[in-house]
């Protein structure tokens, strides 16, 4: 199997591509942002191109590594006909950015383009919001070898986006995927709107044309759709080929030239791109290659960790954030950001865990309290009588106690039921209030079962 994406996304900008019409498409009545240049009227004439989104186009291309062309750059009109381009035609760039690279995958070039309309079949309707919000357009090689590489290839590539800021992410995207079985030709897979639908329908797509070729029967080049609701492709039309659009250049907007000095402020301004902070957290903290994922899947979160391991352990810190931060967030439906939670607040909590000032019990319950709540971890913590680490002779003593009350667990535990151990620890916790180390009762318990 070879495949290769097509990935456009909406660039976050107040206003479109060529007039002052505003970008929020969603929460607006339908045909409410609209104005004579982005429905195309006769005699309007488009204004000069989005200054932030040509910047926000140039700043994710350096994001991806490709080299910004120095040639003049230009609007080509892309003719075809359907109701959500009310001129005919879409205005798309020539490459701004090409030659780049993430995860191995060839980035063949990044170009800028207005979004359409929403055409709405089963209505018989459109709505313009959307038309002329710039798009950016990133274009690769046919580097991908399975459904699970494309999949992990965007994944990544929306991490980056997200890190730019200068996107919208997910929620915008659409896809075009190319896929090819060796001895057929390629079919492309029109506008899919998540990464599960890409791997679905790449899924579907490499089983229905290997059968095909398996019976004898040749591969169409042509255009398919995604039929989300029953994970399969359905043909749409043959194949385009770029002579069937009748590019142009577009008479009404000047060539643009991306200036040295304008690329380098943008790269010195741009955030570390996502997948090379994962490598440098590897290389620089010693924290392993799938906690730095989790630790830089937000940028925020990131920050948040660098600020942190001045003063804690990296392992220990990852180790808390991975798991714990991340569930208490994730539960709570929220991001880094959203949460609110500081990083003084975290290594407020990872300082009482590392001193045993409170179990890791109770540091998890400080945990679920962070969100929204601008208190310490030990203020906290002292509120809920968490504070505090029994000594081992008080567990000890408690320890023997569980034994004595709970012969029907300790019987358990010695026909090698699992889930007894599990219980007499959780009963040792209960006479310690939570304040006992679970590791430390687990070993004592041990040593006391063997006597």
């Amino acid at each position: 199997m070879k495949c290769g994406l097509e990935i456009h996304v909406q660039l976050e900008t107040d206003s479109k591509l060529f007039c002052t019409c505003h970008t929020n498409y969603k929460d607006a009545p339908a045909n409410s942002n609209i104005c004579p240049v982005c429905l195309n009227q006769p005699g309007a004439k488009p204004y000069p191109p989005n200054k932030a989104a040509l910047d926000g186009a140039i700043k994710i291309a350096l994001m991806l590594g490709c080299e910004i062309s120095p040639e003049v750059t230009y609007f080509q009109r892309k003719h075809y006909d359907y109701p959500d381009l009310s001129s005919g035609y879409q205005r798309t760039s020539i490459p701004i950015g090409d030659q780049g690279e993430l995860n191995g995958v060839r980035i063949y070039d990044v170009h800028i383009e207005e979004d359409p309309g929403q055409y709405k079949p089963d209505l018989g309707i459109v709505d313009f919001n959307r038309s002329g919000i710039p798009l950016i357009e990133i274009v690769t090689e046919p580097d991908m070898k399975s459904p699970e590489e494309a999949r992990k290839f965007l994944r990544e590539l929306i991490r980056v986006l997200e890190y730019s800021g200068s996107a919208r992410g997910e929620g915008t995207m659409r896809a075009d995927v190319n896929i090819s079985i060796e001895g057929g030709k390629r079919a492309e897979i029109k506008n899919i709107n998540s990464i599960k639908g890409a791997y679905k329908a790449l899924q579907f797509e490499m089983v229905r044309q290997k059968n095909l070729l398996k019976r004898g029967i040749e591969i169409k080049q042509e255009t398919r759709a995604f039929l989300e609701s029953q994970m399969i492709t359905v043909p749409m039309r043959l194949k385009e080929e770029a002579e069937d659009y009748r590019y142009i250049p577009d008479p009404d907007l000047p060539p643009m030239l991306a200036e040295k000095d304008r690329i380098e402020t943008i790269r010195k301004e741009m955030p570390e791109p996502s997948h090379i902070k994962t490598d440098r957290f590897v290389r620089e903290y010693g924290i392993s290659k799938d906690n730095a994922k989790v630790i830089t899947s937000e940028l925020d979160l990131a920050d948040a960790f660098e600020e942190v391991v001045k003063s804690i352990d990296p392992e220990f810190a990852a180790l808390w954030m991975r798991d714990e931060l991340k569930r208490v967030i994730y539960y709570n439906k929220m991001n880094f950001k959203e949460s609110e939670i500081t990083p003084a607040q975290i290594v407020d909590l990872l300082q009482m865990l590392q001193d045993k000032k409170i179990t890791a019990k109770a540091g998890k319950r400080v945990m679920e309290k962070l969100p929204k709540n601008h208190e310490m971890p030990s203020q906290i913590a002292e509120k809920l009588g968490l504070t505090g680490v029994v000594d081992e002779d008080i567990v000890l003593k408690a320890v023997k106690q569980v034994v004595n009350e709970n012969p029907e667990a300790v019987s358990d535990y010695y026909e090698g039921k699992k889930n007894a151990m599990n219980f007499l620890i959780g009963q040792v916790m209960r006479i310690t209030r939570g304040k006992a180390d679970p590791g430390e009762t687990h070993k004592l318990l041990e040593a006391e079962l063997k006597e």
